[in-house]
């Protein structure tokens, strides 16, 4: 099993040089400036995109222009981190065209969630390198996430040591291990039939949203369903489900309800209530490591070895 694994890209030290890269939508100057300031305080030295405040539309520049701060930090042996600014859309429109050569030489972590469950999923699948879903620049200070947000973030990327537990349940069984995968569903649900569609078998699967349908969610997983990618898990844990919607008619199930209704005829454990997505409390995930998960007395716990 031991071959299987991701590469886990080495910790990073104080005096270590990190890049802030826009590789999705736009985002302030001043929200840049904060994050810099933040991550000098872990003793980092930061780098800014060459591109990472410009704005084409929606975009942080044109395609060619966030491709080529993600090629740059893909390509820089001496940039030990990457923490991608912010979500939005873009990544699906230049994935396809990065050289990820480099990275088999010079691993490095790249930090994201939303948007960014496209480059973990190429990482991951394509890279066999391990990568983080958690928190982004954009909201590094001024919006209230919690303490456990930056912490595990930190502890993941200078310790090496990730492991947290949380308030929640566990359906039909209390134990998985496996290579985490997963992040966005809407993301995941639009990779299906692409090259980095995920690779879900025999995984733990993380799925979280914000802001769509009760039915559209219920639309995406039977979408995956039916591409075999519900079959087979090792475990299926559900993360933040944020400011989900109502359509014209009333959907009249929670989102527990919604999925556990999907994946009922599996026997795989369903973990409820992570802390991880478009919530308050975000903590830090590694995509493509090797997870254990255990529910005991109403908490439970995740650690990566």
């Amino acid at each position: 099993m031991k071959d299987k694994r991701n590469m886990i890209p080495s910790l990073i030290r104080p005096g270590d040089e990190v890049a802030i890269i826009s590789p999705s939508y736009s985002i302030e100057a001043n929200r840049v400036e904060e994050a810099v300031r933040f991550l000098e305080g872990w003793g980092l030295r930061v780098r800014v995109g060459r591109n990472a405040l410009a704005c084409y539309g929606p975009f942080a520049g044109t395609d060619d222009e966030r491709l080529g701060d993600l090629q740059d930090a893909v390509d820089d042996p001496g940039i030990k981190a990457v923490f991608c600014s912010r979500g939005g859309y873009g990544l699906l429109r230049i994935i396809d065209r990065i050289d990820f050569s480099a990275l088999k030489r010079y691993p490095k972590w790249f930090t994201g969630y939303s948007d960014i469950t496209v480059l973990h999923m190429w990482l991951n699948k394509f890279c066999r390198i391990a990568s983080l879903h958690a928190e982004m620049p954009l909201h590094y200070t001024g919006d209230g996430r919690s303490e456990e947000t930056f912490l595990t973030l930190r502890r993941a990327l200078f310790d090496g040591d990730l492991s947290w537990s949380w308030e929640g349940e566990s359906l039909r069984g209390s134990m998985a291990e496996g290579i985490l995968t997963g992040g966005n569903l809407s993301l995941l649900y639009s990779l299906a039939g692409t090259p980095g569609e995920p690779d879900t078998r025999g995984k733990i699967l993380f799925i979280e949203d914000a802001g769509e349908y009760f039915y559209s969610i219920d639309r995406m997983l039977t979408s995956l369903k039916l591409g075999g990618k519900l079959r087979g898990l090792s475990g299926l844990v559900l993360g933040g489900f944020s400011d989900m919607k109502e359509g014209t008619v009333q959907w009249g199930k929670s989102i527990e309800e919604t999925i556990l209704d999907i994946v009922g005829e599996y026997d795989y454990p369903v973990f409820t209530g992570c802390p991880a997505g478009h919530i308050y409390d975000n903590r830090a995930l590694i995509m493509g490591g090797y997870a254990f998960i255990e529910q005991k007395n109403g908490r439970v716990t995740i650690s990566f070895r």
